[in-house]
């Protein structure tokens, strides 16, 4: 059998807009498409059809254009960063997807998110050149039911906007992509309280000669990360820290 990628579906997903962004749910069973409809879109499979899927709830949580959206990494619950500055998430309830929490704090628009390896904390990077840590908390969140709130925020350190977050599941490090054509990598200190945790600044590099859009941890290598750019290039860097 000759190899080579069949056409098994075309969604129209999002008429006469872009669509921004699609992400699997970790079980695979769903696919989640954003656009510039201001809609989200949850997908699943039709009974009886291996490969057919249909729209299965349409979601209006947000103003304006949803740049990006990311499963959690054990669960069927979706986070999604918008042009309005905020940042949803969705749980589903009785057979309907839901906006369960609205988390307020960026001033521009929210680019990407990332969560680390378990789900407990959401990492966004945004407009206003900052990185927000974000962690789920009983006592309190933002607007709705899910408990989450901002317990760390990561400003001065980038010149322009941070269009990427990647959060290495291997190591804890967190990579950023930035309109100033860099590349950093921030580490915790694992000795800080986790409820105000502390990240620093471990590595920056002028990655490109444009605006880095994205980054990317190897899943399996530690410390292998690759970034990518209006200049048209891929750069891969490996991550040492230091004694």
């Amino acid at each position: 059998m000759k190899e080579g990628l069949t056409l098994v579906q075309r969604l129209n997903a999002h008429p006469d807009s872009r669509c921004w962004f699609v992400s699997w749910s970790p079980t695979g069973t769903l696919l989640a498409s954003c656009g510039g409809d201001k809609a989200i879109r949850i997908w699943g499979r039709e009974v009886d059809e291996e490969d057919e899927y249909e729209c299965v709830t349409v979601v209006n949580s947000h103003t304006q254009d949803v740049k990006h959206i990311v499963w959690h990494p054990t669960q069927e619950l979706l986070a999604s960063a918008s042009y309005d500055n905020n940042i949803c998430i969705y749980k589903e309830a009785d057979d309907d997807w839901e906006c369960r929490a609205t988390l307020l704090g960026h001033t521009s628009t929210v680019w990407s998110l990332a969560f680390d390896a378990d789900g407990q904390r959401l990492a966004s990077c945004s407009d206003d050149r900052t990185v927000k840590i974000w962690k789920e908390s009983p006592s309190e969140g933002g607007q709705g039911d899910l408990p989450w709130k901002c317990v760390c925020t990561l400003s001065g350190y980038h010149a322009r906007t941070v269009y990427d977050v990647s959060w290495c599941r291997l190591t804890g490090a967190l990579a950023t992509a930035c309109g100033d054509d860099s590349v950093r990598v921030f580490k915790e200190d694992e000795t800080a309280d986790p409820e105000q945790p502390v990240f620093s600044l471990s590595a920056q590099v002028k990655a490109h000669t444009q605006d880095v859009n994205c980054v990317a941890w190897n899943p399996k290598e530690a410390g292998l990360l690759a970034a990518c750019s209006d200049d048209g290039e891929i750069t891969i860097w490996r991550f040492q820290e230091g004694d």
